[in-house]
């Protein structure tokens, strides 16, 4: 097979691509595959350490802001787009590709758009529950849009190329085993372990408020183990900030403060319960492992759709959703203690989350790239 891949921004753009380009390598030894992205995404550093090569594309977003610099943002944006699929023209013409897989992200709009132009199939992947601008622009001309949500069926207008597939998820992910992973950390039966993060970076504002509730838990005792993966940025201050409120975390040895949690896989499959933002990727590794959660969507991101994601979770009852917006360690604390505390409601979260899960998303994927490019051959 010979693959074209687009996708960029953010990890929940990138991930998904490369996990498929990986099930196609091992299926199809031989395959080609290349990776089109921006020079500043995340793509630029996920892309090349997985071996793949990258082909960039000069585009940026749009601002929402309705100033004189956001207008002029737009402006530039529009501009970029333009040349951005004459570029993407020549790049594809050049990789003569069997299909385009368009992964989200505004760089995978020229991409495929000029993919469609030229005549070359077209696949787009949706991770979100609300399908974003790209997927929005191109759907009805590509000739399979793949969900990770049934909601998502009915916000693209129920078109029938649509078809449910479920998101990539990590092999080490699908391979982890609770029993093993409880063994290896020390817990015992009825040992609790939360674990929480806001992504590789973190987050300020949450990462302010978590080191209050860890400070809390230092103060009133818990019942739990606890790890927090702080992520970068939040390494170098929150160690000091929760000493400053008078806790020091060595005397709490059932609290534990990390810059990144390396061994994720096991830690998630040993948690009781995870507490982190809603992006897609973080949602199928959950319902992958069948992780109870306490979900606080991202506001930053585009249309707020990681609180689509979150509602959609909750609605099965797999996850309590917790919104940034006022969110206190006061109320972190007293959610985490309300759900570690209830083990038939655990019991269910964990049931309702596994039933969401695709386990073999990669196959299903992959069987409709295979199946587009057999009708156009």
């Amino acid at each position: 097979m010979n693959l074209y891949i687009t996708g960029g921004g953010t990890g929940g753009h990138v991930t998904p691509g490369l996990a498929i380009a990986r099930y196609v390598i091992e299926h199809e030894p031989g395959s080609i595959i290349r990776f089109a992205g921006t020079k500043k995404g995340i793509e630029s550093r996920l892309v090349p350490r997985e071996g793949y090569p990258l082909d960039q594309i000069d585009i940026i977003g749009l601002s929402r802001k309705m100033t004189p610099q956001g207008l002029a943002h737009n402006a530039k944006a529009a501009y970029l787009t333009v040349t951005a699929v004459h570029r993407a023209k020549k790049l594809l013409r050049a990789a003569n590709p069997d299909c385009v897989l368009g992964c989200g992200g505004y760089v995978s709009f020229p991409v495929v758009k000029a993919a469609q132009q030229l005549g070359i199939p077209t696949v787009l992947l949706e991770v979100n529950a609300l399908p974003g601008k790209v997927t929005q622009q191109l759907a009805a001309k590509a000739d399979r849009v793949l969900i990770c949500f049934e909601q998502t069926r009915a916000l693209l207008g129920n078109r029938e190329n649509i078809r449910m597939t479920g998101a990539p998820v990590r092999p080490e992910i699908l391979e982890a085993d609770r029993k093993k992973a409880r063994a290896r950390y020390r817990l015992g039966d009825r040992d609790k372990l939360v674990i929480s993060f806001w992504g590789s970076m973190g987050a300020l504002y949450m990462n302010r408020h978590m080191a209050g509730m860890l400070a809390l838990e230092a103060r009133e005792g818990t019942t739990f183990r606890h790890i927090h993966a702080t992520g970068a940025a939040a390494a170098k201050w929150m160690p000091e900030a929760i000493e400053k409120q008078g806790i020091t975390l060595s005397e709490h040895p059932n609290l534990e403060l990390t810059e990144y949690i390396y061994d994720m896989a096991d830690r998630m499959a040993a948690a009781d319960l995870v507490i982190c933002r809603a992006g897609a990727a973080t949602i199928g590794e959950l319902c992958a492992l069948g992780r109870p959660s306490i979900m606080v969507p991202s506001p930053y991101v585009a249309e707020n759709h990681q609180e689509k994601n979150a509602r959609a979770l909750e609605t099965a009852g797999a996850c309590t959703v917790l919104l940034e917006p006022g969110c206190t360690p006061e109320q972190l604390l007293a959610a985490t203690r309300e759900l570690i505390s209830d083990d038939e409601r655990l019991a269910s979260m964990r049931r309702a989350a596994a039933a969401l899960a695709a386990p073999d998303a990669d196959g299903a994927i992959y069987a409709q790239l295979r199946e587009v490019i057999a009708q156009h051959s």
